[in-house]
């Protein structure tokens, strides 16, 4: 039986709390059209993507707690006794990720799944289920390493999942809007278009060239496109060419025969014979000399290479995602990199915003990396509505890599607490002060009207429905966007008579300021 506590409320703007409910209770399987959950409760995201085993020889919850993964997005697969998970088992089995097993099993079946889960992984987790709270059941098994109380509730399970995750060493992107398309939804077009982009060339075997400033989460799109890849099941080897000297380089890259140089005791394997079958991703090319960047252009257009101090010819199967900060057009021009290496690579460029052009992202932002320090054990806090807001006015010189520093940071100095704009550091707190004082300034009305001025019917004009349809909810923010700029312009900027203009209170008008990205270049900058 699935039970959600009457007074589950949704969170606050941009908060993440670990006992709020983000999720509908969800309907019998045979009402589930998709599979997927509209909008996963932070904490099931990793759930939503998982394989689940469930075991279950007193059909006592098995079907209700299938059906609650079902709603959930995720696979699984019901098995009645220890034979039947001894098949789920087998060399053919699925990549199961977590096993429920009910404590009706009895204490010598229960432990004959835990051996029986290590057995087919050492990382699978397993979790009892039982309907008496003050039964600990407890095993001595290390993959065993929780309880889910029967009635279930999604905050118990939430909490599970998490230390789940932990278990597994398996956790989703930084900045990814979905992961292996189960995570957060992504909020700004900007990221919106390099999730399509992703979409599209991943099940392809195209190079891809990725590009944007330091911090901005290349590295977490080239993992999603390997995820995301035939090649997933393959490795996937970063390297970063501008962490490692010129004269080590071809040694990572290529490996090397014992003696071929001076302290190559043994011989060793580079990264693309490591990455063989998968993706290698080369970070930070634009630094690379170009001594190595005539080899790396060998290793493309012949897709071979041979190790140092060695004449074999090893033929490699890779695919190669590379990634730089540096205008590479511009390092042509200086004579820093090779045209024909620019060419090779530029196959699909994606470009990567950074997080100042996309503050829509900050509070998925937000969330995710508080979720993660919390799963890593390594803090907790909250931000308030306000302070979230507040991260928008900030022009973030170190992109999201700064934002998780500040996270962590915040939750060093508030552990366990609620973070408000007063406890941000100055250096971002203070463009949003101003901003927000910029905003209040408003300059009398007046009381005159004009006998001519159009009404609201008539500013509305009539709109006729293409044939093909329309994205309803695109075409009206466009329309309320378009309306807002006019607003801003005939009031020269001040916020309390654009609202007046509109019809709206101006604390509504500022939250769609700063919801369609305009608080800073319209009312700010114009005031």
């Amino acid at each position: 039986m699935y039970h959600q506590p009457d007074d589950c409320k949704p969170p606050e703007y941009g908060i993440e709390t670990a006992s709020a409910c983000h999720e509908p209770r969800p309907q019998p399987r045979s009402t589930v059209s998709s599979g997927k959950s509209a909008d996963p409760p932070i904490g099931l995201t990793w759930l939503g993507n998982a394989k689940v085993l469930v075991i279950d020889d007193a059909r006592c919850f098995g079907r209700e707690l299938e059906g609650l993964f079902h709603s959930l997005g995720c696979s699984s697969h019901l098995v009645d006794d220890i034979d039947g998970l001894a098949q789920s088992f087998s060399g053919d089995a699925e990549p199961w990720q977590v096993v429920f097993a009910g404590s009706e099993l009895g204490r010598d079946n229960l432990l004959k799944v835990a051996e029986m889960a290590a057995q087919f992984s050492e990382r699978l987790p397993v979790f009892l289920v039982a309907e008496d709270c003050s039964d600990e059941n407890s095993l001595d098994a290390a993959n065993v390493i929780g309880r889910l109380n029967w009635p279930v509730t999604l905050e118990h399970l939430a909490d599970l999942m998490v230390r789940a995750e932990g278990f597994t060493g398996q956790s989703p992107d930084l900045v990814t809007p979905t992961w292996r398309g189960a995570a957060q939804p992504a909020v700004s077009t900007a990221t919106r278009q390099v999730e399509a982009m992703v979409n599209k060339v991943a099940a392809t075997t195209a190079t891809v060239l990725i590009l944007g400033e330091s911090g901005v989460g290349k590295e977490v799109v080239a993992r999603r496109i390997h995820d995301l890849s035939p090649r997933c099941d393959r490795p996937f080897v970063p390297i970063n060419c501008g962490a490692i000297p010129e004269d080590l380089l071809e040694s990572e890259l290529f490996g090397h025969e014992k003696g071929a140089f001076t302290g190559a005791i043994s011989a060793r394997r580079g990264r693309f014979e490591m990455a063989e079958g998968g993706t290698l991703f080369l970070d930070e090319i634009g630094d690379m000399s170009l001594p190595m960047q005539v080899k790396i252009l060998r290793v493309l257009q012949e897709r071979s290479f041979e190790p140092v101090g060695s004449n074999r010819t090893i033929r490699c199967d890779v695919r190669i995602l590379a990634a730089t900060h540096r205008d590479l057009e511009a390092r042509i021009a200086e004579g820093m990199f090779r045209e024909d290496l620019f060419y090779r690579l530029n196959v699909f460029p994606i470009e990567i915003a950074p997080l100042r052009a996309r503050v829509d992202d900050i509070p998925m932002l937000v969330n995710e990396l508080t979720r993660r320090l919390q799963q890593e054990r390594r803090g907790q806090v909250r931000l308030s509505a306000n302070a979230v807001s507040a991260l928008a006015f900030f022009d973030w010189p170190g992109n999201v890599r700064e934002l998780a520093n500040l996270i962590e940071r915040l939750a060093i100095l508030f552990p366990g607490g609620v973070v408000d704009v007063r406890n941000l550091p100055e250096k971002i707190r203070v463009p949003a002060e101003q901003a927000w004082a910029q905003m209040d300034q408003s300059e009398p009305l007046c009381d005159e009207t004009d006998a001519d001025a159009p009404t609201p019917q008539a500013v509305v004009r009539e709109v006729v429905l293409p044939p093909g349809g329309v994205d309803l909810k695109a075409y009206l923010a466009e329309l309320e966007t378009g309306l807002i700029e006019q607003a801003l312009k005939e009031s020269d900027g001040v916020v309390a008579r654009a609202a007046d203009l509109l019809q709206l209170r101006r604390t509504t008008l500022v939250e769609k300021l700063r919801k369609y990205g305009l608080a800073r270049d319209q009312a700010v900058s114009s005031n």
